[in-house]
């Protein structure tokens, strides 16, 4: 299990430091989806099964081709982009630098909790669905009360009005 885990986590690190590095935007977006992929993997050896399969959907699914066909609709080029001068390097480097520094000191302060009898059922669905609908059924309503006013928004904006002319 441990070889699957860092087997992963390394995978996981170049698909992610490749959406960084690559210059074509179409291959950053794909390493995007391989790590999106990848960190459902991630879900499933945590024996969270829901959260994998939302991730695949929602991330690699839609919002990726989201992100494609904008990409692809931009049609960027060379010469379409801006020279990068030496002030985004160093504004690229004290950001990149400061997110470092702040990831260090989070991983100092955090206590990692050693669990030698693991819960197996955590991450089920079941055991979600019965937190959502117990402890939190009035938001859960409330929000599938908005999600459905939303639907009916976008089912009204899209009509298509009949315009009758008179003669």
């Amino acid at each position: 299990m441990d070889k699957i885990f860092y087997i992963l986590s390394v995978a996981t690190i170049i698909c992610a430091c490749m959406v960084i590095i690559s210059k074509h935007p179409i291959r950053s977006i794909l390493f995007l989806v391989a790590t999106f992929f990848l960190i459902s993997a991630h879900y499933i050896l945590l024996n969270a099964q829901f959260l994998a399969l939302v991730n695949i959907v929602v991330y690699a699914g839609a919002i990726m081709v989201l992100f494609l066909f904008v990409v692809m609709f931009l049609n960027l080029n060379k010469e379409v982009e801006a020279h990068k001068g030496v002030f985004s390097w160093f504004a690229a480097i004290v950001s990149g630098g400061s997110f470092f520094l702040i990831v260090i000191k989070a991983l100092e302060q955090s206590k990692l909790l050693i669990n030698d009898s693991p819960n197996h059922s955590i991450g089920l669905v079941e055991n979600l669905g019965h937190v959502l609908y117990k402890e939190y059924l009035l938001p859960m309503e409330i929000s599938s009360v908005l999600f459905f006013i939303a639907m009916i928004g976008v089912v009204l904006l899209n009509r298509k009005e009949k315009i009758v002319k008179e003669n």
